[in-house]
């Protein structure tokens, strides 16, 4: 079991998150909870167990179209967007080769536990076959 974390008073956590919210207004970035979270030295669930109202403040403010830093892109270049988009297709192929992967595997094994049930049921029924070649007949 890990030990509980050290809670910060309300007006440390005030202060933190005014900095943190100052920091991110210079830089041009979006605030984050976990961020702010973490620089509290708190998890995520837990800082927003303690401080919902400083949770749901971040959360308005990232989700808030933000003006932009002065000299700063108001839209990404087209570069930027096909480096995304490029970035999710390569995530989504990774997904979906991962799945087949482990779909060929699944089929392998149900294929071998077929033929596996298959000939115990045979031999359990005494069934022949007829196509099976036999020994004892001359060429």
């Amino acid at each position: 079991m890990t030990r509980p974390a050290a809670i910060p008073t309300e007006t440390r956590a005030r202060q933190v998150t005014d900095q943190y919210l100052n920091d991110c207004r210079t830089n041009g970035k979006r605030p984050s909870v976990l961020t702010l979270a973490t620089q509290l030295g708190l998890s995520n669930t837990t800082f927003r167990r303690h401080f919902p109202q400083l949770a749901k403040h971040i959360s308005v403010l990232r989700s808030s179209p933000s003006s932009p830093p002065t000299g700063a892109e108001t839209r990404p270049s087209p570069y930027d967007v096909l480096i995304a988009r490029n970035a999710k297709l390569r995530r989504a192929n990774r997904a979906l080769t991962d799945n087949l992967h482990y779909a060929a595997a699944h089929i392998q094994r149900l294929a071998l536990d077929n033929a596996r049930l298959r000939q115990a049921l045979e031999t359990s029924h005494n069934v022949t076959h007829i196509n099976q070649p036999d020994n004892n007949r001359r060429r």
